[in-house]
């Protein structure tokens, strides 16, 4: 495998890399609100894990209407979390310690409180500086009615309408305008960003929303029909490229300009997209002229059962392979309920029914969660490529599915008028020890109500206690870096029903009973099991091992 505190320009083909969510993550100054010196501070945990890197969500200057991704200023630190020299500070520390550091790229939009969007609404309808963004004259008798039907992704129109009469353009919320691509100043301002934040040490970016940059807004803009339409899922109805604002073919242009300036520094930059588009599709953002790698969002949707993730392990690595890029695997991040519950409910649950009722519709048993999730992980943590760990998933934090409504922050909460709870429950600060106001995250609250039982689930109760969850990806993270080599594997055919298993190129195999009951084991030495073993030494079900 390679030395990954090196210089290597493949570093991160095969890296584990952890999503820190700066707010929820450590809080330094005691305000609540985690902050980038809490991160600095933590990052000997980081080591200790064992991940090769850290991709720090968005942390510049925002009113957080959207948790951070509400951008007014790309090249800057928010001063509720820092400055830049703690950003600076937190960089020299990570590369001491051996870690790589991502950032959060946000080029869909900005805040409304960007410079470029306070000059356009100050400037009037029809001037050069609305050009940046996608402002458009109503339609109706006198243009009371949106320029077209499209959905907001967080509920409602995606068109807010401003006091001279025209509207501007919003697929998520209405603080965040979307920029006009076709804009050269646009283009260039990124291609500043980028250059800004790698000469600052930066090893690579995580690109946000990267499949909706490229829109057709040729005249008259085109209706969908139906609302359902603006959303992601019905790219899977459309011929490849024709929808009006998602994946389109001309937005990997952007992303080959891009490269040119990651590849300008040595080692290269390197770079992610999130892209919820088909498999096939998304992996086209990923080619090495471009970003090099893509979130799949296949693995992280995919349920409990052996036959689909099979087939999604499979498709998944054909797909990178063809693409000349590396897979990437994830269970959870600051988007979607954490694993530990989302893979225990019910295929068909509604999600956002089950985060109304507390939780408690259906009701979770946090200890098979708990054991569900950790098999996931060793599964995941074995498959050629890299593995993103979202923040607290190696405490085995459950999704804090009853937040009081009277907490919560997200936007979604508000704009959908009160019908989708939001994202809140994945984002709660973490919990690093047993007691405290807010169990170590600062020395008061924490922005997030914690419950009482994340003591149980914190840094402090776990640290050096054999068997526990921490403990457990320490050492499979340690195991992962002997054992890892190539990026292939090899079926077994002949195992039991309900089980996957597979061997990598030198030898070593990975084993995960997803049936109802325990299995042989096949011959060879188990260095590592989610779970302990059964009595007679089978494995148990919901269970991963290892072996050599």
């Amino acid at each position: 495998m390679p030395d990954l505190s090196s210089r290597d320009p493949d570093w991160w083909r095969q890296a584990v890399v952890y999503q820190v969510y700066p707010r929820s993550f450590a809080d330094a100054d005691g305000d609540g609100l985690g902050d980038i010196r809490g991160v600095t501070e933590r990052l000997s945990h980081l080591a200790a894990l064992g991940v090769d890197a850290l991709w720090l969500s968005p942390f510049y200057p925002s009113e957080l209407a959207d948790g951070g991704y509400d951008v007014a200023d790309y090249r800057d630190v928010d001063p509720r979390l820092g400055t830049l020299d703690d950003f600076d500070a937190m960089v020299e520390e990570a590369h001491r310690l051996g870690l790589k550091v991502m950032v959060d790229i946000v080029p869909n939009h900005t805040s409304h409180q960007h410079v470029w969007f306070r000059e356009a609404l100050a400037a009037g309808a029809g001037s050069v500086a609305r050009e940046r963004y996608v402002f458009r004259d109503g339609r109706g008798a006198r243009g009371e009615l949106p320029p077209s039907d499209w959905q907001s992704v967080f509920g409602g129109s995606a068109w807010q309408r401003v006091p001279d009469g025209q509207w501007y353009l919003h697929m998520f919320a209405p603080q965040q305008p979307d920029l006009n691509w076709a804009h050269p100043d646009v283009r260039a301002g990124f291609r500043t960003t980028l250059r800004f934040w790698a000469d600052r040490g930066v090893d690579g970016f995580r690109v946000d929303v990267a499949h909706a940059l490229a829109k057709d807004l040729t005249e008259p803009l085109r209706d969908l029909g139906d609302p359902e339409l603006s959303g992601e899922e019905a790219l899977t109805g459309m011929a490849p490229g024709s929808h009006p604002f998602y994946d389109r073919d001309e937005v990997h242009e952007i992303y080959r300009d891009w490269r040119k300036i990651l590849d300008s520094y040595s080692p290269p930059r390197m770079a992610v997209a999130e892209a919820w588009v088909p498999g096939a599709r998304r992996v086209l953002y990923a080619r090495p002229d471009e970003l090099g790698q893509a979130f799949n969002f296949e693995y992280l949707q995919a349920h409990w059962d052996p036959g689909e993730l099979r087939r999604v392990i499979v498709d998944s690595l054909a797909q990178a392979r063809a693409a000349g890029a590396s897979a990437t695997w994830v269970l959870s991040n600051h988007d979607v309920v954490r694993h530990a519950s989302r893979l225990m409910l019910p295929e068909g649950t509604d999600e956002n029914a089950w985060l109304l009722s507390g939780g408690t519709a259906p009701g979770i048993d946090r200890a098979a969660g708990l054991r569900r999730a950790r098999a996931a992980t060793l599964l995941m943590l074995a498959l050629p490529g890299s593995s993103y760990v979202y923040q607290g998933e190696e405490l085995g934090l459950p999704e804090v599915a009853d937040l009081p409504f009277a907490t919560l922050q997200d936007p979604i909460w508000e704009q959908t008028g009160h019908i989708r709870k939001g994202r809140d429950g994945c984002r709660v600060p973490l919990p690093w020890s047993v007691g405290g106001p807010s169990y170590g995250f600062g020395e008061s609250g924490a922005w997030l109500p914690q419950p009482e039982w994340f003591a149980g689930y914190s840094v402090e109760a776990q640290d050096g206690v054999e068997g526990s969850t921490l403990e457990l990806y320490r050492r499979a993270l340690r195991l992962r870096r002997k054992l890892l080599e190539g990026e292939t594997l090899t079926w077994a055919e002949d195992g039991p029903d309900g089980v996957l298993q597979f061997a990598r190129s030198d030898g070593w195999r990975c084993v995960a009973n997803l049936s109802g009951e325990p299995v042989a084991l096949p011959a060879g030495e188990v260095v590592i099991s989610s779970s302990p073993l059964e009595a007679d030494g089978r494995l148990g079900t919901d269970t991963t091992a290892w072996l050599t």
